[in-house]
């Protein structure tokens, strides 16, 4: 049958489920005469339905003509099941009959499988696979429409199945993890409102704050001997919770005749009230700190110690509305498997100090601490943003496999270490480092990499308190270069603004601020900021290459404008006599799709490029890539998108421009051999990614890879993730 003809029989099929979900017959005789006419097309002898009814299992909701078959099939469980699991048409023949499997997804997700069978031992030879997977794509109609949903809840109910929905929510640091649940509560209940004795309360603030200050210097030193030089968080934390206006404000609400710990409440609720409709994400990151901190200067008022809330060697997840960076440092952080935040962003303190742990940390699911019940055990995806509330066993097992502490990261790099980052067909991949916190200094050693791809040098200025003078940032930069001898390192300069905000400049309010004032648009305007950030690179490097890329470049004459702000000072340097690089290289980040247009004319000016897939996909796309509602709708591995990186890898060929990658793509190891399949070979990837990556490389056949990805850059789907994972199981390629 031609195409044509398929097409005509699957709109007949969309016709035939449009007028039996708006007849009045029973939802398993729709599901029976569906069956049936798909069953007669196909020219098969059974059918049947199933659906899934959570992440472990399907249930049979219908059948037609069929024999006794398995009723409910765990996901990976034979043909059916691997078929549901991986999103992908599976096929079986015994001696009696052949069966092909077909999921139907919706976004990504498989909804159901419909299985046909037919007697015999004939198979299915590929016009009939494409004939049975086309018919059966309106079927996605029928299994998300509202009559079937609650036929299907009415099944589960009368079977007594237990079935407990997965939670989405934001995916905010990447990772898996199990543990029991624990609910992270933080505010007491007030007691008293009015003082009998406002001298009296007045002491307890001062003993309070005196308590509260002592407690954070020493959960600074004990940060200290796990975190590396990553205590500036903790310290900014410090300035915060010793804030004298802060405290004049609730020593007046005491004169008022308040009790210490009531004044506490209401000077919060106060800026809180005031504060709260902000858009700004700085602003509002600030509330969150002083939620923590108001909190845990009442609980030291109220008498209460310090306390370790966990204790013993327990896996757990923290589960909380918010949470400050100390709050995380009051449980056994080696036991932190995973953090559930309601209201989080990448930004916060709390987040910054988590990845440097690397704990995987989503956000963003509201209600959560209703949903689950302390002390049950939860399975927490950091790549999707979705938390498992009475996982199965499989479930566990399986996320317990793939959760990874840095220790035993520490242990896979020492393992890979003498091994050359190759492919098996001996194509050499440079493997670097991105690099912003001090903790990502530990992971230069172990992985012998090939240099630093991104130096996210606004990390410097995040964590300050003030605007770092060139010192200051000379000495951050110097540090590298002698961890990294003469192997490439490329700063990024100041990349502030959308999402990440400095404290000492203000509020900026945007109604776009992902599109607004931001990166290289902010140091162009504020000059001075940028010629000293370059000073500071170029003192640094004496001696010593520097390569340095400017971020969000839009046109060829904004990097024009940056480089020669960057020359300028380089010449200065030389000028007066200052040890200084022995050679400066200059780059972009490729991330605004207007520098695509211009790109032959920009890489007859850089020196190199990288292309930073993070904001490059959600302006492609127009999509935001932190709402929950588009993180299933488009994805990195379509067509388009794959194209486009093509292109651009291609087109710095032609001009012989070094061209990487330091997205967060690079650091998933299918993105990563699909981007070395399309010609990249330079990737910089974080350091809790680097041995995933780096055994993905030394599994695959560049060729055969290359062969594979050129095949799908013409697909019309929104994904062929399905399609390259499958690949990747096929040959054995390490993606896990």
């Amino acid at each position: 049958m031609n195409n044509s003809g398929i097409v005509s029989e699957a709109l007949a099929i969309q016709k035939i489920i449009s007028e039996e979900l708006s007849a009045k017959s029973s939802m398993s005789e729709k599901i029976h005469k569906v069956l049936k006419t798909l069953t007669d097309t196909l020219k098969t002898d059974e059918a049947l339905l199933y659906a899934t009814v959570d992440e472990n299992y399907l249930e049979l909701m219908g059948q037609y003509n069929a024999g006794s078959y398995k009723n409910n099939i765990r996901y990976e469980e034979g043909v059916i099941g691997c078929s549901a699991a991986a999103k992908v048409i599976k096929t079986g023949v015994d001696e009696k009959k052949s069966l092909i499997s077909i999921p139907v997804t919706r976004l990504h997700i498989t909804i159901g499988v419909i299985v046909f069978i037919k007697h015999g031992t004939s198979g299915y030879d590929d016009m009939q696979t494409e004939e049975a997977e086309t018919l059966c794509l309106p079927l996605t109609d029928l299994l998300t429409s509202r009559t079937f949903e609650d036929y299907k809840n009415q099944i589960i109910k009368e079977k007594g199945i237990v079935v407990r929905d997965a939670l989405h929510g934001v995916s905010i640091n990447k990772g898996y993890g199990v543990g029991k649940a624990v609910l992270h509560y933080r505010q007491r209940e007030l007691v008293n409102i009015f003082a009998d004795n406002v001298e009296l309360e007045q002491s307890k603030l001062a003993e309070g704050r005196r308590k509260m200050v002592e407690y954070i210097d020493k959960k600074i030193a004990q940060a200290g001997s796990y975190m590396g030089n990553t205590t500036e968080i903790m310290e900014a934390y410090r300035l915060f919770a010793l804030d004298k206006g802060w405290y004049k404000k609730i020593s007046a609400d005491i004169a008022k005749g308040y009790t210490a710990e009531a004044a506490v409440e209401h000077v919060y609720e106060d800026m809180w009230s005031k504060l709260s409709a902000t858009s700004d994400p700085y602003i509002k990151e600030k509330l969150y700190d002083l939620r923590d901190v108001s909190d845990r200067l009442r609980a030291f008022i109220g008498g209460e110690n310090e306390q370790q809330f966990i204790s013993g060697d327990e896996d757990i997840v923290v589960i909380a509305q918010s949470m400050g960076p100390a709050d995380l440092m009051d449980y056994n952080y080696t036991r932190i498997k995973a953090l559930v935040i309601e209201e989080c962003s990448p930004t916060m303190h709390v987040v910054i100090v988590a990845k440097a742990l690397n704990i995987p940390v989503i956000a963003k699911i509201y209600g959560v601490l209703k949903e689950v019940k302390a002390g049950e055990v939860v399975a927490v995806d950091g790549n999707e943003g979705t938390l498992y509330p009475n996982p199965s066993e499989k479930l566990i097992a399986e996320y317990q496999k793939k959760s990874v502490g840095r220790q035993k990261i520490f242990e896979e790099l020492e393992a890979l270490s003498s091994k050359p980052t190759k492919t098996k067909d001996d194509i050499k991949i440079n493997l670097a480092l991105n690099y912003g916190l001090d903790l990502d200094y530990d992971y230069i050693k172990p992985t012998h990499c090939d240099g630093i791809g991104l130096y996210r040098t606004e990390i410097t200025f995040m964590s300050a308190d003030k605007m770092p003078d060139v010192e200051s940032q000379r000495k951050q930069y110097s540090r590298l270069f002698e961890a990294l001898d003469n192997k490439k390192i490329i700063f990024r300069s100041l990349d502030v603004g959308s999402d990440k905000f400095l404290p000492y400049w203000g509020e900026i309010k945007e109604d776009n601020p992902a599109i607004g004032w931001r990166s290289i648009r902010i140091t162009l305007d504020r000059r001075s900021i940028l010629r000293q950030q370059i000073r500071a690179m170029l003192r640094a490097a004496a001696g010593k290459e520097l390569n340095v890329m400017f971020p969000m470049i839009s046109t060829c004459e904004e990097f024009l404008e940056a480089k020669e702000t960057l020359i300028l000072e380089y010449e200065r340097e030389k000028q007066r006599g200052r040890p200084t690089a022995v050679k400066v290289n200059v780059g972009i980040m490729i991330e605004v799709p207007s520098v695509l247009f211009q790109l032959d004319e920009i890489l007859q000016q850089v020196d190199f490029v990288s292309v930073g897939t993070n904001d490059l996909y959600q302006f492609v796309f127009a999509c935001d890539r932190g709402n929950p509602r588009l993180t299933a709708r488009y994805d990195v591995l379509s067509a388009p998108f794959l194209k486009l990186m093509k292109m651009i890898v291609d087109k710095a060929g032609q001009y012989k421009v070094y061209c990487s990658v330091c997205g967060e793509m690079a650091s998933n190891p299918l993105e990563a051999m699909v981007l070395i399949g399309l010609g990249y070979r330079n990737l910089s990837v974080s350091g809790a990614a680097y041995a995933n990556v780096k055994k993905m490389i030394l599994s695959m056949n560049n060729e055969d890879v290359a062969d594979y990805v050129r095949s799908l850059l013409k697909s019309a789907k929104t994904s062929v993730r399905p399609q390259l994972l499958a690949y990747a199981y096929d040959h054995t390629i390490a993606i896990s």
